[in-house]
């Protein structure tokens, strides 16, 4: 269920926005201040979020623009009774992704919503590498297999990223040191199979299907299923 996040003070508009939100299947909380919006927009874990314009203690303006100084890319409708040409243009270069005025249509502001969800998660999905039930996140650099977290070194992050967006190649060595050390393989050193072997111990506990595979005399290849 995706969460949205309405930073509305006037309480009319906002229970028409979160009811026609909540109509279609999200899960909305709302707040009516420009700072307890900002707190809740960085630390809420928000898919969207509907923003007023003009705010009490902190504009929407400010509000945005603080948020984007903070890293937080959650997509932002802002909604203002100011629709002027230079207004939207502020609103959009503060870090606005849509811009509404009011009054407006619940059903077309809901719809503004549901495309800013689209592309918030097809983003997702590209920051995301999945082969089987192994998936790396590479926006947070971390890993999981299944349910269970992996605890990766950022050399043996690299490496297993080289790996999965490899999956089903077989990989030599030479190819492995170049792309994830970068620099010319030296034939004469074991590193990369100590660090696959330590790899394969956090990816392939005894319990789960491994999904490492040395291919004799060439390298080595993940794979979604082991061979048969």
């Amino acid at each position: 269920m995706p969460k949205v996040l309405t930073i509305e003070d006037d309480a009319v508009t906002a229970r028409e926005i979160v009811a026609e939100l909540q109509s279609r299947g999200n899960q909305v909380d709302w707040v009516d201040n420009g700072r307890e919006g900002l707190a809740r927009a960085v630390g809420g874990g928000y898919d969207a979020i509907t923003l007023d314009r003009m705010l009490p203690e902190l504009d929407g303006l400010a509000l945005v623009t603080s948020l984007r100084r903070a890293g937080v890319q959650t997509p932002v409708l802002m909604i203002s009774a100011l629709s002027d040409v230079d207004e939207r243009v502020r609103g959009l270069r503060a870090g606005g992704d849509d811009y509404l005025t009011k009054p407006f249509a619940p059903d077309e502001m809901a719809a503004r919503v549901e495309v800013l969800l689209r592309r918030q998660q097809a983003a997702a999905r590209a920051t995301l590498l999945r082969v089987g039930d192994l998936v790396l996140d590479l926006i947070e650099r971390s890993a999981r297999r299944g349910d269970k977290g992996l605890e990766l070194l950022p050399i043996e992050f690299r490496l297993l990223e080289f790996l999965v967006r490899n999956s089903g190649q077989v990989l030599t060595r030479t190819m492995i040191f170049e792309a994830v050390w970068g620099y010319h393989f030296d034939p004469g050193t074991n590193v990369i199979d100590v660090h696959i072997g330590r790899l394969r111990k956090k990816v392939d506990p005894p319990a789960l299907s491994p999904l490492i595979v040395t291919v004799r005399g060439s390298g080595y290849m993940l794979v979604e299923a082991p061979p048969c």
